[in-house]
């Protein structure tokens, strides 16, 4: 059996040759554009068919992608957005990067996602915006925490850095709010060789402003002319050729993460019965970034795998509201008991999509192993 790391050490071995190209194309073609150029301008199109979004806007990375939905919407200092306790670090520092102060929700103990009646409770009247996001393979309770928004008359942005391709009840990632953002980050589902990201609305207005700000607040018809304060936070057209290339084969790698998981849930359902490990529970849009589990014993678990050559992956360690960058906005006092259950538990094992089945079958069974 070979060494299987947490992530795929080949991960774009077989599209190689497609970024060679991009890069020659673009390096040797007349306008030898590299920003927001005609690749740029169809992936948005394609990410626009894929999702129904009336508008989709590429960025730099899904992190820029979140700060421009929280600029577009006017938000700033002496406001306040609501973001889950246990996540990502951007959900956070793309509202304190505008002078805006994180509110921080405690989330599901077994989804691990922002919790509807928690974010309930922390609205005030100088929230401006409910940021809920997808973790893992868990879409957040977009019905709940949207018509919460809805009530307050507060703005809904939903980070689906982690949830491209998954569909629930119809509806795409990325739809259910305001404002929708993806990561293109290299090892996420729909991975660039890179960074990028892309923001997606209805709104014709938000995103004309998304538009502008992504690019120094030019609005992309009479150069050197500033509308706003904004940013460099565009996307690179090598990546957007990368991105075309890799479009067409992204449902069947969803799919194969999808069956990966399917056998994983399989077989350790019995260790949930024995209190031993909890696969993931929730609602779920077929889209398995990664695969990770609440587990006993973490530390002993992570080190057996490794005996056995697996890699594994513990994300988000410390909740974000204990975190020193974000102690100025997390009160002393607070208390997320979830975020700190889901920081001291959770376990990411492989899944990436060209793994075979006789490996996947060897991981499950080295899990099993452990806790026999």
């Amino acid at each position: 059996m070979r060494t299987l790391p947490f992530f795929p050490p080949d991960l774009f071995e077989a599209d190689r040759e497609a970024l060679l190209s991009a890069v020659h194309e673009l390096g040797t073609g007349p306008e030898q554009r590299f920003i927001l150029g005609e690749r740029t301008a169809e992936l948005e199109e394609a990410l626009r068919e894929m999702t129904g979004a009336e508008h989709v806007i590429a960025c730099a990375s899904g992190t820029g992608g979140l700060e421009l939905s929280v600029r577009a919407l006017g938000i700033g200092p002496g406001d306040e957005v609501i973001v889950p306790a246990f996540c990502c670090q951007p959900v956070a520092s793309s509202v304190a990067n505008t002078g805006a102060t994180p509110v921080f929700a405690d989330v599901d103990p077994w989804t691990m996602v922002m919790d509807p009646d928690a974010t309930k409770s922390l609205i005030t009247e100088r929230t401006k915006a409910l940021m809920p996001a997808h973790v893992f393979s868990i879409m957040a309770d977009m019905e709940q925490l949207g018509a919460i928004a809805r009530d307050h008359g507060v703005a809904l942005i939903e980070d689906a850095a982690v949830a491209q391709g998954a569909v629930l009840d119809g509806r795409p990632a990325g739809r259910w709010g305001d404002l929708g953002v993806f990561s293109f980050f290299q090892v996420k589902a729909f991975g660039t060789a890179g960074e990028g990201g892309m923001v997606l609305t209805d709104d014709p207005e938000l995103a004309r402003t998304v538009r502008m700000l992504r690019n120094h607040g030019q609005d992309g018809v009479h150069r050197f002319l500033h509308h706003r304060i904004g940013q460099n936070n565009r996307f690179d057209e090598v990546l957007a050729a990368f991105q075309l290339h890799r479009l067409p084969g992204f449902a069947d790698r969803l799919e194969r993460r999808a069956r990966i998981a399917d056998y994983y849930t399989e077989r350790f359902e019995p260790l949930r019965e024995r209190g031993a490990l909890a696969p993931p529970a929730g609602r779920n849009g077929r889209c398995y970034y990664v695969y990770s589990l609440l587990v006993d014993r973490r530390k002993e678990l992570s080190a057996h795998l490794a005996e056995r050559e697996i890699g594994s992956h513990i994300y988000y360690p410390v909740p974000l509201p204990r975190q020193p960058a974000f102690a100025p906005w997390a009160p002393t006092d607070g208390s997320w008991p979830n975020a700190e259950l889901a920081s001291t538990h959770n376990l990411a094992i492989p899944i990436w999509p060209h793994l075979s089945d006789t490996e996947v079958e060897y991981i499950a069974d080295t899990i099993c192993e452990f806790y026999a």
